[in-house]
């Protein structure tokens, strides 16, 4: 008589679960939504004016516990002839290469930068049949090119040091990066033989050349969203 109730007694979770109603999610046709401070994909942020915050330190890749990111930084050339300027730091990061085969989500890179460059986004479907497509490179992790923005390399805003950019006082792209934007880019497309139109939109003035939906921004210029293009193999020495 006692197996038998223990036997009943084991089959109680069972037997109340069986008769209530079954919850099934409709996901992908209806997603809901992540919570705010949600671990998703990552975003490499800019500076109002469009230069990269990230200054190519290493240390998210070195605090990165599954390995999974790979950074190669290079200095600011403003010489004559120059690479240009990505950053208003001496240095900035030339290749960026995220793993997301090895990434487990942590957080750790985020909290390492010093200068919030990289942030994770709320987008989360990353699952792929190709394995190459989950490495994801610098050109795919920046944010997109915004209002007010233009695309690197261009001079710093001038009168102002790398501090002012971190302390909010660059609001957004001056007309003489402009005008340095415009004229380069004229000068890239005598050279190639690919002369066009040079208007605002075409140096990145306006909201073109956005991937996907169009990111919003918190108090700290730091993308919460982000989109995804197709992603190239990885790059440089294994990780």
């Amino acid at each position: 008589m006692t197996d038998w109730l223990a036997q009943v007694k084991g089959f109680g979770v069972t037997f109340g679960t069986m008769f209530k109603k079954v919850v099934t999610e409709q996901y992908p046709e209806e997603k809901k939504p992540t919570a705010p401070r949600f671990h998703g994909r990552h975003v490499l942020n800019r500076h109002a004016d469009g230069l990269e915050k990230c200054v190519g330190c290493e240390l998210c890749a070195w605090a990165c516990p599954a390995d999974a990111i790979l950074v190669e930084g290079a200095s600011n050339d403003d010489s004559e002839g120059g690479t240009g300027r990505f950053s208003p730091g001496e240095r900035y990061g030339r290749v960026y290469q995220i793993n997301y085969l090895r990434c487990i989500f942590c957080g750790l890179c985020i909290e390492a930068c010093p200068t919030r460059a990289l942030t994770m986004t709320n987008f989360y479907e990353l699952a792929d049949n190709n394995r190459a497509d989950l490495i994801f490179t610098k050109e795919q992790l920046l944010a997109p090119i915004q209002e007010g923005m233009l695309p690197a390399p261009h001079p710093m805003v001038a009168g102002m040091e790398e501090r002012d950019y971190y302390q909010g006082k660059v609001t957004r792209a001056t007309d003489e990066q402009e005008e340095w934007s415009r004229s380069h880019k004229r000068q890239n497309e005598e050279l190639t033989g690919t002369a066009g139109d040079v208007s605002g939109d075409a140096v990145g003035l306006g909201n073109t050349g956005t991937r996907g939906a169009s990111p919003t921004e918190d108090a700290g210029g730091v993308v919460q969203t982000g989109a995804v293009s197709a992603p190239s193999a990885w790059i440089g020495e294994s990780r």
